[in-house]
């Protein structure tokens, strides 16, 4: 077998559906090794400077001399993992732990990073690294309303082969649920804060599940211990060991374990300010500190001592570690040469990376296959067709939205309130030069709201992101796919938005033209409704805080009513701001209600004297006002009576400069711009999650 870096092992469909099911001999050997391993960021600069990108900032491992305003996060880090035991990289806050499991996962970007890491001596990264590996964060990022079993059912759809059987997936989902120790709440929803449901532990136990569904070779754990209490961190750490036996190599980091935990870790890595100040198994962790000068305790946790230890001489100066890091040095050539022919005795040689890898999936490993059983790692691949991971996120979301009926209901209750108001403030307009502009203000004011009621979607995506970056840092779907299903999954409750404040408004303000003017009016709705939505999903992509998004949100939203043609007609816009006009959201639902109400050019909205209405003349007595009207129809050669029409609905649409674009063009207009925004948003996250440091 040649060691081209491609893969492809024939699995009969059936074969690997019993696979599945039993694992038969002992694992594959696997040894992830990394050496010298050294990763620089640019100091941050106060002021407006500090803001500004370095073009040369993700090159900075690659000069020989670091500059001066370079902080070392990784400075020479070297060590391996191997499959059945527990790697564990400790240091205190700052230490750079996080930093090495990320550059071990290739979560850095490959210019950046000094050094090199292989598994079974072969280079990893890029598509072979997504292709065996799987990250789990140190926040358990699940959706609240799914249970358990609910939660890996969806996990296992988008990262398991569609070719095998809906009962091949649900039975892996059973062993999972019974690896991880969750069957007692495998029916429990996840919860959050406004919903009970599984405990801290079980939580952080079904975060790890989702990521290892399709059993990868390489799993890596940003602190899994991390905000609980001890039984459940000693839980957590009890299934990683289970992981690590049944084939895979751990890697966690982990902030300071219980002596019950140091048990049962298989190696130790602790750094210090980017260094190495121990590497070994914890048994290895008292000889150590014995022979440096500061020997443990017998009634002291190993692990607390040597963290109480590096911070102590952190704070006494700069490189406090650095007398330690040299002794690590000189310990570890030591116990090499006294141990290297035991371990060459010991330790049978690692297959090559294919070999291994191909006997791994021949035993049920890497379940997420193609839907051939070829396991390919030389592209990136996804398990299943776009239109199969477009209907498993449509039902996830689904499935979580419509157990919280409340974030609906408020929705439905601010759309009705404020029809409710507006209905009521201008109820059953008239004919009148007054009613044109009461009709106009009802007009400014419905359209621009439905496009502040859309602000609600923002936390929709800030809350999701994570979740989305974990899940396609892995390839478990397309970016598209999360888009289209976002898009779907937001379109029905905007058609019932619409058609209550329609409802609520039409009839009761008085608008005219019937059947086919209130559906033309709750289409507008609809489309203002979808643009709206598809501008703040966009945004929620752009803004990573909620609160600074709402921000954002209300003043854009603001300067597109100021530039609709409301406050200031389109002809008296200046021709430096124009270009803001044409941009508006709100100029076309405005600029198309307006022509659904005042297109009948029949309808007269002012009748003879009604004319001076609102005019000094207005207040006179109507003689006076009768002979004004005879004296303008004697200068036009016509007569005017009090009955003569003087302001049709076309003269409204005139004067308020609305005629540029007709009304069903307004509304491709309006609709067009939600599809617009959507595919923003794709374009923000295909550009901008790559989910990766520099």
């Amino acid at each position: 077998m040649s060691n081209s870096g491609h893969i492809a092992v024939e699995v009969d469909d059936a074969e690997r559906e019993l696979q599945l099911l039993v694992s038969a001999g002992p694992p594959v050997p696997y040894t992830l090794s990394f050496t010298d391993l050294s990763y620089r960021v640019r100091q941050g600069r106060g002021g407006l400077m500090g803001c500004l990108p370095s073009r040369a900032s993700n090159r900075l491992a690659s000069t020989d001399a670091p500059p001066a305003n370079t902080k070392a996060l990784l400075d020479g880090v070297s060590g391996e993992a191997r499959e059945g035991e527990l790697f564990a990289v400790m240091g205190a806050s700052g230490s750079g732990k996080s930093t090495l499991v990320d550059a071990l996962a290739g979560r850095i970007a490959r210019d950046s990073l000094r050094g090199a890491v292989t598994l079974n001596g072969e280079p990893l990264h890029g598509s072979r690294l997504r292709a065996i590996s799987a990250y789990v964060m140190q926040d358990d990022l699940l959706y609240p309303m799914l249970t358990v079993r609910e939660t890996l059912l969806f996990a296992a759809e988008l990262r398991l082969s569609r070719a095998l059987s809906p009962a091949a997936k649900r039975e892996r989902v059973d062993r999972l649920i019974d690896q991880l120790g969750l069957s007692r709440a495998a029916d429990t929803i996840i919860g959050d804060e406004g919903h009970r449901g599984v405990s801290g532990g079980e939580r952080r136990r079904v975060s790890i599940g989702t990521d290892i569904i399709h059993d990868p070779i390489l799993l890596f754990l940003d602190e899994p211990t991390s905000g609980l209490d001890s039984a459940s961190a000693f839980m957590v750490v009890q299934v990683l060991r289970t992981i690590a036996r049944s084939g895979s190599v751990v890697v966690m980091t982990i902030h300071q374990p219980s002596a019950r935990i140091l048990g049962i870790l298989g190696r130790l890595l602790l750094l210090s300010r980017g260094r190495t100040v121990y590497a070994g198994t914890p048994a290895g962790l008292k000889p150590f500190f014995a022979e440096f000068g500061a020997p443990i305790p017998d009634n002291e946790n190993p692990a607390e001592f040597a963290l109480d230890t590096i911070r102590e001489r952190e704070a006494q100066q700069p490189d406090g570690t650095g007398p330690l890091a040299e002794f690590n040095a000189r310990w570890q050539a030591t116990r090499k040469l006294m141990m290297d022919g035991d371990s060459a005795a010991k330790r049978v040689s690692p297959m090559t990376l294919e070999y291994a890898i191909a006997e791994s999936v021949a035993r049920g490993k890497l379940v997420a296959g193609s839907g051939t059983g070829t396991v390919s790692l030389q592209m990136p691949t996804y398990a299943n067709p776009m239109p199969v991971e477009v209907w498993v996120l449509i039902k996830r979301a689904f499935t979580n939205t419509r157990r919280m009926p409340e974030l609906f209901g408020m929705r439905l209750g601010t759309i009705m309130v404020t029809g409710l108001i507006l209905a009521t403030i201008f109820l059953r307009l008239d004919d009148t030069p007054k009613g044109v502009q009461e009709r106009l203000g009802f007009f400014a004011m419905g359209m621009s709201t439905m496009f502040y009621v859309c602000a609600d979607a923002l936390p929709v995506f800030v809350q999701e992101r994570h979740i989305y970056l974990r899940e396609t840092a892995h390839n478990a779907y397309r970016r598209a796919s999360y888009v289209l299903a976002n898009a779907v999954v937001s379109f029905p409750p905007l058609v019932a938005l619409s058609l209550a404040f329609a409802v609520t408004t039409f009839f009761a303000v008085g608008l005219a033209g019937g059947a086919s003017s209130f559906l033309y009016f709750s289409l507008i709705i609809l489309a203002s409704l979808w643009a709206g939505s598809g501008f703040v999903t966009f945004l929620s992509a752009v803004v990573p805080h909620v609160m600074l998004g709402y921000t954002v949100v209300v003043a854009i939203l603001a300067y597109f009513l100021l530039f609709s043609g409301f406050f200031i007609n389109r002809d008296r816009i200046p021709d430096y701001w124009i270009w803001f006009h044409y941009i508006s959201l709100v100029k076309y639902p405005y600029q198309a209600v307006l022509q659904n109400e005042f297109g009948d050019a029949t309808r007269c909205f002012a009748r003879g004297t009604q004319m001076f209405d609102g005019t000094p003349i207005g207040g006179m007595p109507e003689a006076i006002k009768m002979k004004v009207l005879g004296a303008i129809g004697n200068a036009l050669g016509t007569r005017m009576t009090s009955h003569t029409c003087v302001l049709t609905g076309a003269d409204v649409l005139a004067q308020q400069a609305v005629t540029d674009l007709g009304k069903w063009m307004c509304l491709l207009v309006t609709a067009g711009f939600g599809f617009f925004f959507r595919a923003l948003f794709y374009v923000v996250l295909l550009v901008g999650s790559k989910n990766k440091r520099k």
